[in-house]
């Protein structure tokens, strides 16, 4: 039943001997930006093409700010720490997700705790989200505490899930309601709108990633978003070593972080901002293709949600059971082609097992028959 999908795949790729689940365009627009960079001898932090970079995603977003670091993950760790996340807070967030996510909160010496996703979208369950809140908080001097431990929540943490976004603004009017900042990980969600509106522009402050794997790259690096001024020069002075400005001297007024995007990335990435929007015309077109192949093998081919326009980072199809999802990975395998099953839920990982959870139902369901297709740019669509 899944001949018509793996030929489909060898023909959207034909040049490929492997075919795996997302690789960057790379050509002659890259090179010359690259290249103009590397003949100006600014190649690290400090450069134009990082002010370019961080002008056009501005731009594209519409957020009034910008600022680029080395990675999406670098990103989310400046943003908790501007947020004013602190050493036994809680930051509520996803078990489905990248690791990034709650590897980011324990830097800030924080403890994740984990929320429901929403089937409709994968990514954090606005309901779950108010039912914990209602059921396990109180406010205390203004502050949202969680009744167990009588520990601050101090930020939300909701990651766009595959470029998806789900109700983002609910999210935002809930975590208002309990004097909750939320962070947007819009790291797969470059070029995802939700009710004509860029993904990351909803809560206090978002993050995107332009690691390899992404719509677009800058080799690695990252971004964080907002339309707070103060925030964004905060965000962006911790990021840069929290060094003083106008004195001779080498002066730092915090523990601050070496996130700085390279000028050398950045022209890279400056390249690829140029392209975003044919990528993901060609990213939705690839996404039409395959749904229409699922339908016809009556394959649960999974779309973007009401109200979103999604970059289809990652086309995903939800199998029956496990056991058809691993059947369906070795045929693919054994054909070169190289697709992804899911993360493995964080609270089920080592490392985050002691961390609490509230009622992770879909999560539990969804995650072993949840498999990603090859969706980089199409050669063929």
């Amino acid at each position: 039943m899944y001949d018509d999908l793996i030929d489909f795949i060898k023909k959207t790729y034909p040049s490929k001997k492997s075919i795996f689940l997302h690789e960057p365009v790379m050509g002659k627009t890259e090179e010359d930006y690259v290249l103009d960079c590397i003949r100006s001898g600014f190649v690290s932090s400090v450069g134009e093409y990082v002010e370019k970079a961080e002008e056009k995603i501005a731009e594209f977003t519409g957020a009034d700010y910008a600022v680029c670091v080395s990675t999406g993950t670098a990103a989310l760790h400046t943003a908790l720490t501007v947020a004013g996340v602190e050493p036994g807070d809680i930051v509520l967030t996803q078990s489905l997700s990248f690791i990034a996510s709650a590897n980011a909160i324990r830097y800030c010496g924080a403890d994740p705790f984990f929320i429901d996703i929403d089937k409709k979208s994968l990514s954090l369950s606005s309901e779950k989200l108010l039912k914990f809140l209602k059921d396990h908080t109180e406010n205390v001097h203004g502050v949202t505490v969680y009744k167990d431990t009588g520990q601050k929540i101090s930020a939300c943490l909701p990651m766009h899930t595959f470029g998806h976004i789900g109700e983002v603004d609910e999210i935002c009017r809930v975590c208002a309601e309990y004097n909750i900042k939320v962070i947007e990980d819009a790291a797969e969600a470059v070029g995802s709108f939700y009710k004509n509106r860029h993904a990351a522009t909803f809560g206090d402050m978002g993050i995107l990633s332009f690691n390899g794997n992404k719509i677009i790259t800058a080799g690695g690096g990252g971004a964080l978003i907002t339309n707070n001024r103060q925030t964004a020069a905060a965000a962006k002075h911790i990021s840069t070593t929290a060094r003083k400005q106008g004195t001779f001297f080498h002066e730092h007024d915090a523990v601050g972080f070496n996130y700085r995007m390279p000028n050398l990335n950045a022209s890279f990435l400056f390249s690829q901002l140029m392209q975003l929007d044919e990528f993901i015309t060609k990213k939705r077109a690839l996404a039409e293709q395959y749904k229409k192949i699922c339908e016809k093998s009556d394959l649960d081919f999974f779309t973007e949600p009401e109200n979103c326009r999604s970059n289809y980072w990652l086309n995903t199809i939800i199998f029956e059971n496990s056991e058809q999802a691993g059947f369906f990975m070795e045929k693919a395998n054994k054909n070169n082609i190289f697709p992804r099953m899911v993360w493995k839920p964080l609270h089920m990982l080592g490392l985050y097992k002691k961390f609490q959870y509230e009622d992770l139902e879909n999560t539990k369901n969804l995650y072993t028959r949840i498999v990603n297709l090859p969706s980089s740019v199409p050669e063929n669509i």
